[in-house]
């Protein structure tokens, strides 16, 4: 789909809105979190109760604010061990982030440093603690014009596949700016990971925990579970100044019979919709894109900003973003651009932690910006 198709707009807007500069704001490096909340459910909530109100709480408190009939919407999507260092044939050492399976033993990844490896260079791949032992070998194919990655094919025994070969090879990808953690790799999943192939978090549903979970199920809010395998579409940034050009690079998404019918029993009884994360937004959000949710998979480069028009999702939760990023502008999309801004900066000032092991935030269906607000 197009970004022309996804767009079609419900909510006046300030021309600002489409301007990447208007989605800046300053945050002091020590707000960066480098470790997870432990426990997860200890971390902080600043709920959006309504378009003129919120709250501080804590994540455990979440029950308190949803009630019996509302329906969660979880990613259960699990990291994969996508990095992988190994050395090109000369001696430069090279380190790869496997993005996606294009075909049997061949991958796209993201390599540094890229500039010199051309189509025909050989990477070679070393076991962690093996010393100069040579694991796996690959050769660059080809140059991915989109992501400026490169396509690898890896030399493989018969009847092997790379997956097998992940759990030793590679490690679970922190991202860049998480540089002095002591986080175990478990503790960048959720707890209900389990579709291997994103290789980054849906950050929003760190803060879960079993026990939580049960007391929402006790509650009498359910829980369906759909698959966005993060990628490059989620973290890439938005460059242009005019962010309607930007495009979205696809993410493979299902959402699956099942879903559906829990969404639309939950939508008959009254129930909201809460999409845990903007990877559970997109996803249902691309699958209702026919004015209906229906079952999907397949990929999707759906990329929702100020002006959006809202079709499945009501609520959301979800963790403090960068700049400028094409998540920052999902949200915008929700409550709209200043609000979400203002609050940014009271939950700086209130010491919240941000990004992917921060705190997290809660924006209830009350919150949402109407029509009249936009105008």
């Amino acid at each position: 789909m197009t970004v022309e198709d996804a767009q079609t707009p419900s909510i006046a807007f300030d021309l600002n809105d489409r301007s990447l500069s208007a989605y800046d704001y300053e945050l002091p490096e020590t707000h960066i979190a480098q470790n997870p909340a432990v426990p997860r459910d200890s971390a902080r909530l600043l709920v959006i109760k309504d378009s003129h109100t919120h709250a501080h709480c804590i994540f455990r408190d979440l029950p308190h604010f949803l009630r019996s009939g509302d329906i969660l919407v979880l990613n259960n999507t699990r990291v994969i061990p996508a990095r992988l260092y190994g050395c090109k044939s000369g001696g430069a050492t090279i380190e790869a982030l496997l993005l996606e399976e294009r075909h049997p033993h061949e991958w796209l990844a993201l390599v540094k440093p890229g500039r010199r490896l051309k189509p025909g260079a050989t990477i070679e791949f070393e076991k962690p603690g093996a010393g100069a032992e040579i694991v796996l070998r690959a050769t660059v194919i080809a140059t991915d014009e989109v992501t400026g990655g490169r396509i690898l094919r890896f030399e493989l025994p018969a009847g092997k596949s790379l997956w097998e070969w992940l759990p030793q090879l590679g490690e679970v990808p922190l991202p860049p700016y998480i540089t002095q953690s002591q986080s175990t790799p478990e503790q960048y999943q959720t707890v209900y990971a389990d579709r291997p192939g994103a290789v980054a978090a849906p950050t929003a549903g760190l803060h879960f925990t079993p026990e939580l979970l049960a007391r929402l199920r006790d509650q009498g809010i359910e829980q369906a579970t759909i698959t966005l395998h993060v990628g490059v579409g989620t973290f890439r940034p938005v460059e242009a100044e005019d962010i309607t050009t930007h495009q979205m690079h696809g993410e493979w998404v299902q959402v699956s019979a099942q879903a559906v019918e829990q969404i639309h029993q939950a939508q008959a009884r009254g129930g909201r919709v809460i999409a845990v994360g903007t990877t559970a937004v997109r996803s249902l959000e691309a699958a209702a894109q026919s004015g209906k949710l229906e079952p999907f998979c397949g990929k999707t480069d759906l990329f929702i900003y100020p002006g959006y028009r809202w079709r499945v999702v009501e609520g959301m939760i979800t963790n403090f973003h960068l700049p400028k990023s094409s998540l920052l502008m999902l949200v915008s999309a929700l409550i709209g651009r200043k609000r979400l801004l203002d609050l940014y900066q009271v939950a700086i000032e209130q010491q919240y932690r941000f990004y992917s092991f921060g705190d997290a935030m809660l924006i209830l269906p009350e919150a949402r910006q109407s029509r009249e607000e936009g105008e």
